[in-house]
């Protein structure tokens, strides 16, 4: 996802035998020096002193060090500074606060996070480990502040590269934290940056069977989730945003596979997507035009008449 920081490379690991060619271009000696900065630059996160210099330079140069997420994870007490970090700024979280200093400082740990929820070795050892219930508190504030933002996108930026393989122990595990919740609350307060990386998990929660099956299970989960996604198909009439739009449209798609949702979607998809309010929005992207097309024909003709009890409304 565009919006999303880029993964890290993923070639060549740490101490990884050199070629020929790489010796008479002097990539080893380049890949040495990176090695050695990256190694202690790790070290550093353990030194109350020289953390936040280490933390602002690792932040920086992520993509330089390859698999810089297996050494942070295994480098002993360096994800434990990490959480000391997002830890230490809970106490100003409410009442909100939060300076820049702060809020750049603990997004530089969470980008570091972020580089380890990315990566399969360790994806799934960041998991077990409860690690993301940690970045909740900063998903659960409503200041609209440059500080809070930044904390919200950058959370949601660890999430997102959760959610970015499909994987359905990762749905599962974010489920039973109550992540559709924060992500709603977002996608009503947050900016449009935020709402779009927010939309992007549902989008992805919703993409997998078990998520699919968790919000449309009930009718309470079905229509929260709805609300959400109507009014911001109604602000978005006012201020347009084609890559927030599109990715409003593929959650509605998606519902629109289950035939419960997809008769409820009947009543409440908002006129705005259906009578050609967002043409010019969606003029230079083919594929979400294909999308609201074909989700307007799904809505059309998947209604399931009232009496035989296939819609949510029976079960309110």
């Amino acid at each position: 996802m565009a919006n999303l920081p880029p993964s890290l490379s993923m070639g060549t690991p740490f101490g990884g035998p050199s070629t020929s060619t790489q010796i008479s271009t002097g990539a080893p000696a380049n890949k040495d020096r990176n090695l050695a900065s990256a190694e202690q630059l790790v070290l550093d996160l353990s030194n109350p002193e020289l953390r936040e210099n280490a933390l602002l330079e690792l932040s920086k140069k992520r993509e330089l060090f390859q698999d810089l997420a297996p050494l942070l994870w295994n480098s002993f007490g360096t994800i434990a500074a990490l959480l000391q970090e997002i830890v230490s700024i809970y106490s100003v979280l409410a009442p909100p606060n939060l300076t820049p200093a702060q809020s750049n400082r603990v997004c530089n740990s969470l980008a570091l996070l972020q580089c380890v929820a990315s990566h399969s070795d360790t994806r799934m050892l960041f998991l077990k480990a409860h690690i993301p219930l940690y970045l909740y508190p900063f998903l659960n504030t409503t200041s609209k502040s440059r500080p809070f933002e930044y904390l919200r996108l950058t959370s949601l930026g660890v999430i997102g590269a959760l959610v970015k393989v499909d994987d359905t122990e990762v749905i599962s595990f974010l489920l039973s934290t109550e992540i559709i919740p924060l992500c709603l609350r977002t996608m009503e307060m947050g900016s449009e940056l935020s709402k779009t990386v927010a939309t992007f998990i549902v989008q992805k929660i919703l993409l997998d069977d078990v998520g699919m099956d968790y919000i449309c299970t009930t009718a309470e989960r079905f229509f929260a989730v709805g609300r959400v996604l109507g009014n911001m198909v109604q602000s978005l009439v006012e201020q347009p945003s084609p890559r927030l739009l599109k990715h409003i449209i593929r959650c509605y798609l998606r519902l629109s596979d289950n035939p419960r949702a997809c008769a409820a979607l009947g009543s409440c998809l908002p006129d705005s997507l259906r009578d050609g309010t967002f043409s010019n929005c969606l003029r230079e992207d083919q594929i979400a035009r294909r999308w609201l097309q074909q989700l307007v024909h799904n809505v059309g003709v998947g209604r399931v008449p009232a009496h035989q009890g296939g819609g949510f409304e029976h079960m309110l």
